[in-house]
């Protein structure tokens, strides 16, 4: 098998590929690393690599089908725990922190038959829609235009995904980190709902309960089949999503939805949103009415969007001090420029500085915020939106190299207006491949009630048969690693 067919299989095909002993387990991690190593080389994508033990992983696995036995596979290097892979999380003060035991999750992803062979780059701490991390060498480049972002914070899971160096990656989203990344390299993400997929046994809740792990994958099926292997409830954890009694990949293997009333939302609260972006909203609501769904205009209740990411900050700021202070502890020093890039730093000084009172009163803003997201949903089943609110940004855009934190976030959150706020609510929410402007992806996002991924997934998967997803989902590189030839 050469490296293009390959990537034309998604993760279910490559899978069964597997299973039925078509191509053996090893080829597929050759190929995988050689366009890992092509595309690193492209738009650095990739951190630490253990690329012979996961050699000697496929040469010990026998697939068995039903699962992504043999599949190769990549961690976010976020600090999701893993025994196979030490992490960063995008920081030099956090350069090479190694775990003892594996996290709940990534002993799923491993139970589902993934072979992890690497990890893919993120921002510091996972703080921005974009991913240039010092501790990176460089920025992690958009394979559609290198001048441009990835997306952000899994920017690194995205390119590779699109690039074709795996199916199907590792994501987590706090404030769109999985969705920013999807829209900007043209693949699909979902959210889960939180309490979805585990976040233990190590920690309960990410970011005051914003932040949720997923995958990015370039099929839907592929994101409902994970969801089947690694969600459901960890025993301990305070959230829990509602269990749903059939399997997401039969809700999307069915392949029909019930007719739905679809709100359509391109206001978010008086933010400029680029017109590539509304058209792509609007077109796929087009595509929505052809299948037979009811799309009317949403208005969003009246919110205070700018005391939301002043919440956001808050969270934010505190969570990077108890970070550093947890890695410095009995050092006796605080973290210096050497340690940390600028805006970062600055949101070291501001959540030490933070109050008890100042914390909780962020922590209810996002509670209210999901009440007013509850409201706003109250005569829809979904809602249709822009997944960003301009194309993918220059590179240097939304940068940690400002001063402030403050400006940083406020920043990121003018691109995210449309992501954040289903953060706060625990939605789930997914962005798809809808549309092309210039040769660059653009997002459209689904949006849905708590809990019911399993209607955000059957949507996007009629969507995903539409003329509108096949023609915007063309992917990049292929000419590049074709070239040098990938044979198995």
């Amino acid at each position: 098998m050469n490296f293009s067919e390959y990537r034309s299989m998604d993760g279910i095909a490559l899978s069964d590929e597997l299973s039925k002993r078509e191509l053996p387990p090893r080829d597929a991690m050759r190929i995988a690393q050689n366009a890992a190593e092509v595309v690193d080389g492209v738009c650095n994508a990739i951190t630490y690599r253990r690329y012979t033990a996961a050699m000697d992983d496929a040469e010990n696995c026998i697939p068995k089908g039903g699962r992504f036995d043999g599949v190769p596979f990549l961690l976010k290097d976020s600090g999701l725990a893993s025994t196979d892979l030490p992490s960063s999380t995008g920081s030099r003060l956090l350069d090479n922190t190694s775990f003892a035991r594996d996290a709940t999750l990534a002993g799923r992803f491993r139970d589902a038959g993934f072979i992890n062979f690497a990890r893919t780059a993120v921002p510091e701490f996972c703080m921005a829609p974009t991913t240039e991390a010092l501790r990176n060498g460089g920025p992690t480049r958009n394979p559609f235009d290198l001048t441009r972002s990835s997306g952000g914070s899994s920017g690194g899971a995205a390119v590779a995904v699109a690039a074709g160096v795996v199916p199907i990656a590792h994501g987590s989203d706090g404030g769109g980190s999985i969705r920013v990344p999807a829209a900007s390299c043209g693949i699909f993400g979902l959210k889960p709902s939180r309490g979805l997929v585990p976040m233990g046994p190590f920690r309960g809740e990410g970011w005051g309960g914003l932040a949720c792990d997923g995958v990015l994958s370039r099929s839907v099926r592929d994101t409902a089949r994970v969801l089947d292997l690694v969600g459901g409830m960890e025993p301990g954890a305070p959230y829990a999503s509602p269990s749903f009694s059939r399997s997401f990949e039969d809700a999307v293997r069915a392949g029909s939805v019930p007719p739905l009333r679809i709100g359509l939302w391109t206001d978010p609260w008086g933010l400029d949103v680029d017109s590539p972006c509304l058209a792509a909203a609007e077109a796929t609501a087009e595509a929505c009415r052809s299948l037979g769904h009811l799309v009317v205009p949403l208005q969003p209740p009246v919110f205070d969007y700018p005391s939301f990411i002043a919440a956001i900050i808050t969270i934010m700021s505190v969570n990077i001090a108890a970070s550093v202070d947890k890695k410095l502890a009995g050092s006796g020093r605080r973290p210096t420029a050497d340690d940390l890039e600028p805006a970062i730093l600055d949101g070291y000084r501001l959540g030490v500085s933070t109050s008890g009172e100042s914390y909780v009163q962020a922590i209810n803003f996002l509670h209210a915020t999901g009440r007013m997201m509850t409201e706003m949903m109250a005569e829809c089943d979904i809602l249709i939106s822009p997944t960003l609110t301009s194309l993918p940004v220059k590179l240097g855009t939304i940068s940690t190299e400002v001063p402030k934190f403050e400006e940083f976030r406020e920043t990121a959150g003018k691109l995210t207006a449309f992501l954040a706020v289903i953060n706060a609510s625990g939605q789930p929410a997914a962005s798809l491949p809808m549309w092309r402007h210039e040769g660059l992806p653009v997002g459209v996002q689904l949006i849905g009630h708590f809990g019911r991924d399993d209607i955000v997934l059957a949507l996007s998967g009629q969507l995903e048969k539409s003329r509108l997803w096949m023609e915007a989902a063309q992917f990049p590189l292929l000419a590049e690693l074709e070239r040098i030839g990938m044979g198995a």
